[in-house]
């Protein structure tokens, strides 16, 4: 749902610290993760720990989702965030978080057999992140970034860009009929990848791509278009009538959509 932010510094901030506005709401609605790519994951930290429970920093862990899917696979995970309120929904299941923007956290000589970050690293200074993710990893350790996007049918979509065009003409989202979500998170990939080659310190950086389907009901996709970065700050009567034009336009294709999604992924490992 998200794309990719063009926005200056303090706008970044802003927009990256307003998704605990319903910390609650963002946790039931975002999707989870391929098991297969959280797998390889918890597979690849394991491999040369030295200990029996690889031990995984989650950056951008907001509400613990990816935390909870790696904690299941074996792993034992700390978070940070820059947002207590995602933070307190996290601890309430058992996250360990710390609330700091990653560029500034101070790892207190720990470190970790990996460092992920998933739909958080487009808020993440690609250079500072990747140098400080360098610092806390043991050798051979891997930072590996992921986003989830995807695409509704694509008379939806046009359908759901003129509601866009309609409520909030200056969002990307209107040129949602046009253009693909793989072309922006594509761009964030590349982005994260020459973060990490610029630093000297990671192996060449390895992409990856694993593809999925949902369908959505429009209870389920009017409760996940609030906790994207494009509506959480947007007074409540223009969040209501976009969530208006959309739902009627998803009643209009009989009340829900299979979405053909995919998750992006880039890592490398730490020389």
């Amino acid at each position: 749902m998200s794309t990719s932010p063009s926005l200056d510094p303090e706008e970044l901030r802003q927009v990256a610290s307003s998704f605990g506005v319903d910390a609650a709401a963002y946790d039931r609605a975002r999707p989870r993760y391929p098991d297969v790519l959280i797998a390889a994951l918890a597979d690849a930290a394991r491999d040369g720990a030295p200990g029996p429970t690889p031990r995984v920093l989650d950056v951008g862990v907001g509400t613990g989702i990816v935390a909870r899917q790696l904690r299941a696979a074996g792993c034992d995970v700390l978070g940070v965030d820059v947002d207590e309120r995602m933070a307190e929904v996290a601890r309430g299941d058992g996250i360990d978080v710390e609330v700091a923007r990653f560029e500034e956290w101070d790892p207190a000589d720990r470190t970790f057999d990996a460092v992920t970050a998933g739909q958080t690293w487009h808020w993440v200074d690609p250079d500072a992140g990747a140098a400080r993710a360098a610092d806390v990893l043991r050798p051979g350790g891997a930072l590996t970034v992921f986003w989830n996007a995807g695409d509704p049918p694509p008379e939806l979509a046009a359908a759901f860009a003129e509601v866009y065009r309609d409520v909030l003409p200056g969002s990307p989202l209107a040129a949602t009929s046009t253009a693909s979500a793989e072309t922006a998170y594509r761009q964030m990939v590349a982005t994260a990848a020459d973060g990490m080659r610029r630093t000297g310190r990671f192996a060449e950086p390895r992409e990856r791509r694993d593809t999925w389907e949902r369908t959505y009901t429009r209870a389920e996709w009017l409760a996940l278009v609030p906790t994207t970065g494009v509506a959480t700050r947007l007074p409540a009567a223009q969040l209501e009538a976009l969530l208006a034009g959309l739902g009627a336009a998803i009643d209009a294709a009989g009340g829900s959509f299979v979405q053909q999604g995919f998750t992006l992924s880039v890592g490398a490992a730490r020389v």
